[in-house]
């Protein structure tokens, strides 16, 4: 499968909202959705099908095969990537490897945030883990000056060994409405819309938001990649475009095959949660120790999921949903821990000029803890599902999963 990397920078202020229902306030993403990507650019397609030389639209060709065949491309969510801004040499430094912090990390309330200007965070699943089974419980306080920890959620990257947040602000644009007649501001209608920022506090900042798409024809990827770069500033995104919002300039880099090291991560976290265990021992050597035949791993949301089993709507990947995904007969197969919440969601299909309908979504960052005995049948499926993602419209950016994130090895001692 070959991978076509985005940077999106904002030219102008971007209104991507999420509709909730029953509310009559739309706010503001703090990113850019897969499916606000994937539209634009199937938008543009269509909008010069005329034109374009390729077969992009010609009875359904390309176009079909990217959008509509059984095998669409996966256009993944695009995260703020921008990390630092260099003066001298007018350059900002992008990271492209953005993830989502998992539900289980912490940090300090006071003073939350990575190191070294903040308190530090840190990850508890092995060590709750670890606790339960030990038949403790776990409240750890922060490491730094032993006050009280909360959830510390949002995005992260490393670099040069150091760990970054990435964020975006964001602020209000006030409108008057204007009468169609008259072509003169309309009494008595005046509304706000909620943007993300173009630039951070210097005008000359830019933001950079960093995306994927996957595609598994690895000349359609060619062919995708080149239509982008010869459009590069052309591409507009998210609402009120006809204001001047969402003017981007997007660019593609080469299509290279995906290489992921699943096994790696996996054997890592199976033994820093036996190291970990080891520790916990000394309040209570009675308890049994772990079975060396299992196997643990975790699956991390990186985005919003869809999840579905038996026609019903829920936030939890049991062992019985994820063995039907992948197709794999394992009795030994068992889920530990859950950390997940919900939230709704709804929005815009301007192909049909309809609302899409309300989803109930599970939020990025949800964390499922499985442990199994047959590792090895396992390895595969589950490097192809952190690829394809899991649940519903995975081509729009949903359901994108990490097996064993590296930050669930930072541990309360070793916070960064």
């Amino acid at each position: 499968m070959k991978q076509i990397e985005l940077q999106i920078k904002a030219l102008s202020p971007l209104a991507i909202s999420r509709q909730k229902p029953r509310g009559s306030i739309s706010e503001a993403m703090d990113y850019i959705p897969g499916s606000v990507i994937r539209g634009a650019i199937a938008a543009k397609i269509l909008q010069e099908s005329g034109h374009y030389s390729s077969d992009f639209s010609h009875n359904g060709g390309d176009f079909q095969s990217l959008f509509l065949g059984e095998n669409p491309a996966i256009f993944r969510n695009a995260y703020p990537a921008s990390l630092k801004f260099d003066d001298e040499s007018n350059e900002i430094e992008i990271q492209s490897d953005i993830r989502v912090l998992p539900a289980t990390a912490l940090s300090s309330k006071n003073n939350s945030g990575f190191k070294p200007q903040k308190n530090g965070v840190f990850d508890t699943l092995i060590d709750r883990f670890c606790a339960e089974r030990y038949g403790y419980i776990y409240e750890p306080n922060c490491p730094e000056d032993g006050y009280r920890v909360e959830p510390f959620s949002g995005f992260y990257s490393v670099f040069n060994e150091e760990y970054y947040s990435h964020s975006i602000s964001k602020r209000l644009l006030t409108r008057v409405g204007i009468n169609r007649r008259r072509s003169t501001a309309e009494d008595q209608i005046l509304y706000s819309i909620e943007v993300l920022n173009e630039s951070k506090e210097k005008k000359d900042n830019p933001i950079v938001y960093s995306g994927s798409i996957l595609i598994e024809d690895s000349q359609l990827a060619n062919s995708l990649k080149q239509f982008i770069e010869q459009r590069c500033h052309d591409f507009r995104i998210g609402g009120s475009m006809s204001r001047g919002l969402g003017k981007v300039e997007i660019t593609a880099r080469q299509p290279f095959e995906v290489s992921l090291k699943i096994e790696g991560r996996i054997q890592k976290f199976n033994r820093k949660l036996r190291k970990r265990w080891q520790t916990w021992q000394v309040f209570n050597d009675t308890q049994a120790d772990l079975s060396d035949e299992k196997t643990y791993f975790t699956l991390d949301l990186q985005s919003d999921a869809i999840l579905t089993e038996q026609w019903r709507r829920t936030t939890v990947i049991s062992p019985e949903m994820l063995k039907q995904l992948l197709n794999i007969e394992d009795s030994s197969l068992q889920l530990h821990t859950v950390y997940s919440s919900y939230d709704y969601l709804s929005g815009w299909n301007t192909a049909w000029g309809l609302m899409k309908d309300v989803e109930l979504i599970t939020n990025k960052g949800a964390v499922y803890f499985f442990s199994t005995t047959q590792l090895n049948s396992w390895l595969q499926p589950l490097e192809d599902l952190e690829k394809t993602g899991i649940g519903d419209r995975t081509c729009e950016g949903f359901g994108q999963v990490r097996v064993c994130d590296e930050f669930h090895l930072i541990l309360r001692e070793e916070a960064v």
